[in-house]
């Protein structure tokens, strides 16, 4: 289950909430008892972010921003950034539903499938292997990149599609952070990196001392 409790449309006031839990779980339906989107996610991003009505409208107001008519970038490269922000960050929701935005545009399988990779694909042109760079240093760097990215992403975008580029990359990076936290959609799942238990016949004692002895 997420961390946090869900708003079930019972519940809700806002018009924008409203609106969208019409759009995306159907008119009348209440997403908590009867969960599901069109894309196969459970929904409860939307029915959590609801907790906070000011924040969930400040929240779809930034997805509008990417898809603006105003915005210069290609949106391809746009997605790339989304999608491997949603990797490094380790967020199965931002990543799978990024995927899906990239085959959206026509974008090849091989490319999809290569994006956790891409530093050793060769299926990426110059221009993607440079936004794909540029994509790791804000979200695997935090933001420390090098001058050498920024002079190879300067030969085919202005500053404007720089600094938009920017903006929406660190803003999945911030949702995946947010996902995997609550454990929301498909982030929610069990901590992967456990301790594997060793046999009962083993002796810790004797594995300590074998190790200092070494």
């Amino acid at each position: 289950m997420p961390e946090l409790r869900q708003v079930p449309r019972s519940e809700v006031t806002a018009e924008v909430i409203h609106r969208y839990y019409d759009r995306l779980f159907g008119e009348g339906r209440d997403p908590v008892a009867n969960p599901g989107t069109a894309t196969g996610t459970p929904g409860d991003w939307w029915t959590i972010f609801a907790l906070c009505p000011d924040i969930f409208q400040h929240a779809v107001d930034g997805f509008a921003v990417y898809r603006h008519p105003d915005r210069k970038i290609d949106p391809v490269l746009r997605e790339l950034g989304q999608t491997r922000a949603g990797w490094v960050k380790g967020s199965q929701f931002v990543f799978s539903q990024h995927c899906k935005s990239l085959r959206g545009l026509g974008v090849s399988e091989e490319k999809i499938a290569a994006v956790p990779h891409w530093t050793v694909s060769d299926v990426f042109d110059d221009k993607e292997r440079a936004v794909l760079a540029y994509a790791d240093c804000l979200t695997a760097g935090d933001g420390r990149t090098p001058s050498a990215v920024f002079d190879k992403l300067k030969t085919f975008w202005s500053d404007e599609e720089i600094f938009e580029f920017t903006y929406i990359t660190t803003l999945y990076a911030m949702h995946a952070v947010i996902t995997r936290a609550l454990r929301m959609e498909y982030d929610n799942r069990e901590e992967p990196i456990v301790e594997i238990a060793a046999p009962e016949s083993f002796n810790a004692g004797d594995f300590l001392g074998g190790a200092r002895r070494s």
